[in-house]
């Protein structure tokens, strides 16, 4: 059995003329907080990007969390099928 201290969300910043986060691994509720603090703590007015292509695991409060990123004018590049047909089945339920 795997202990939660072997779920990890990898969480790199670079900035240019926007600010890329580039995730990897397993998103759940602690690193989402974590990454919620990154992203508020950025300068208002500059573009957000959730760079998802290495995530390995997604759970609901993780689709919840990109969801509303998108509907706060985050974009999510390199969104695996599965998290977009996920959030958009999210969108449709609401």
């Amino acid at each position: 059995m795997i202990g939660r201290e072997h779920r990890v969300l990898r969480i790199q910043r670079s900035a240019n003329e926007e600010v890329v986060f580039t995730l990897s691994g397993q998103m759940d509720e602690e690193p989402i907080a974590e990454l919620e603090t990154l992203i508020n703590s950025e300068a208002n007015g500059i573009r957000i990007v959730l760079d998802l292509k290495d995530v390995t695991l997604v759970n609901g409060d993780a689709i919840n969390f990109l969801e509303r990123c998108e509907s706060n004018r985050i974009a999510l590049k390199n969104c695996p099928a599965y998290v977009r047909e996920w959030i958009n089945a999210q969108r449709r339920e609401s």
